[in-house]
C-alpha cells in the first residue's frame, strides 16, 4: 500500500487467503511457485505436508485459487477488495 496525501494507492487490490489440504505439500515449493508465476506481495505460505495457509495480495486472485486447487482441497477462502475497504466500503 502506498499513501499519497489522503488517498491510499493500492498496487495489489485483492487480499487472498485460503487453506490447502492435501498430501506431500511443500511450503517452499509453493512459495517459489508464487514468486515466479504471480504478481503480488505480502506472501505467506506456511504449514506442513498436509495443510498450508496462504495469504497473498494480488490483482488476479482467480489464478491463485486455480493453482492452489491443483495442489489439494481448498477451503476457508477469503478474497477481500482492499481498494473498497480503503474507501470505507465493505471489501
Amino acid at each position: 500500500m502506498k499513501v499519497k496525501g489522503r488517498s491510499i494507492l493500492i498496487e495489489f487490490r485483492y487480499d487472498t487467503q485460503l487453506l490447502i489440504e492435501g498430501k506431500n505439500l511443500d511450503e517452499d515449493k509453493i512459495r517459489d511457485y508464487f514468486l515466479n508465476n504471480f504478481k503480488g506481495d505480502c506472501l505467506i505460505a506456511v504449514g506442513d505436508s498436509e495443510l498450508i495457509k496462504i495469504h497473498f495480495h494480488t490483482n488476479e486472485p482467480w489464478q491463485v485459487l486455480e493453482y492452489c486447487a491443483s495442489l489439494g482441497e481448498i477451503y476457508d477462502i477469503v478474497v477481500e477488495d482492499m481498494d473498497r475497504q480503503s474507501r470505507g466500503l465493505k471489501g
